[in-house]
């Protein structure tokens, strides 16, 4: 079934929803539910041990270098998130709660490993969700930390310029459906899916809020515990751009079950306002 793309250890209020299509949104790619995961499905053995259960094998995604993604964040109830600036963190509205004051968000960033010695870890001071949130669409928020940190920050597109094309997505998500989140960064590239075709997967996407991408025969794919985390490209000097931020989607890496990512472009003006506002 579809589920939030984040691993918090309680459900928000929203997914407690009954109706079916808020339902499927609210279970976004969450880890409590799962993991975001960079997945390559039907390529882990359904008689996969309880030890390989436990540790799986990176599928489908390969493990960034260290370095190669700086401006990735990974939020401590189990979100990823992007340095927009260097000392706040874009990330997704169903990771956190309501806008104000908050104190119990912990930022690890710098380190690919999630346990070495050299990852910074700063707390956060303020989070900022998107105005309007609901459940459905507008899956956008800022988190404030305490201090910046010397990082390189990740821009994100103002215009629908760069929203095609092949894009790479990057998390410490679960490398397989149900699978346990990951200790290192993983990283993979998934092309751009329609709004016609992703609709036929998705009837309630809202086109020009969400963006899809991923492989008609499944096989990579974010996955619970990459919510919040950024869907990236190159523009055209080169230099890395946010076009999306992991939502929701069915499954991990299911045929014909593209992932579903906020349109960053359509946010861009709010998003920026908002941060001046922090």
């Amino acid at each position: 079934m579809a589920r939030a793309r984040f691993a918090h250890t309680h459900h928000p209020p929203h997914e407690r929803r009954q109706n079916l299509n808020t339902f499927v949104r609210a279970l976004k790619r969450c880890a409590a539910a799962g993991a975001v995961i960079l997945a390559a499905a039907g390529l882990q053995p359904a008689s996969a041990s309880a030890a390989s259960a436990a540790t799986p094998p990176v599928v489908g995604g390969t493990r960034a270098a260290q370095g190669e993604f700086p401006f990735m964040v990974r939020l401590s109830m189990g979100c990823g998130g992007s340095l927009l600036t260097q000392q706040i963190v874009l990330t997704a509205a169903h990771c956190v709660g309501a806008s104000g004051n908050n104190t119990s968000i912990t930022a690890t960033a710098g380190a690919v490993d999630l346990q070495s010695s050299s990852a910074i870890k700063v707390r956060s001071t303020k989070v900022l969700r998107a105005p309007g949130y609901n459940g459905n669409g507008k899956d956008w928020a800022l988190v404030k930390l305490a201090q910046p940190v010397n990082l390189p920050t990740l821009d994100i597109a103002e215009t629908t310029a760069y929203n095609s094309g092949t894009f790479t997505v990057a998390g410490w998500g679960a490398a397989r459906e149900g699978g346990s989140q990951q200790r290192y960064l993983l990283k993979a590239q998934v092309p751009f899916v329609s709004d016609a075709s992703c609709k036929q997967s998705y009837p309630s996407l809202i086109a020009g809020e969400e963006i899809c991408a991923g492989f008609p025969q499944g096989g990579v794919d974010t996955c619970q515990g990459d919510s919040g985390g950024p869907m990236f490209r190159r523009d055209d000097a080169g230099a890395w751009i946010q076009v999306g931020i992991v939502s929701w989607g069915q499954g991990c890496a299911r045929p014909n079950y593209p992932g579903v990512y906020t349109e960053v472009s359509t946010f861009a003006a709010a998003i920026k306002s908002a941060a001046a506002t922090l």
